[in-house]
């Protein structure tokens, strides 16, 4: 838990570094949305077609997935 914690605060600081250089140098967020044809309502609405999409396929996935761990789990031998 500890290497997870740890690299998600360096991506967060290297993301905060690289943002606020892009800053420094007048590049904004719409300016590179803009150059790959994105508005920034575009991209809010993909998001949430994707979201509509996943959550619904993350929710039936589970129903085959849940049960299968849960079984494996209860007949895995112990630990010593």
């Amino acid at each position: 838990m500890y290497q997870f914690l740890s690299t998600v605060f360096k991506i967060a600081v290297i993301s905060l570094l690289v943002g606020a250089g892009l800053s420094f140098v007048n590049i904004t967020a719409v300016d590179i949305l803009g150059s790959v044809g994105l508005s920034p309502m575009q991209l809010w609405i993909y998001l949430l077609e994707f979201w509509d999409w996943a959550v619904p396929n993350m929710i039936l996935g589970a129903f085959i997935v849940v049960p299968v761990w849960l079984v494996i789990y209860l007949f895995k031998p112990p630990r010593a």
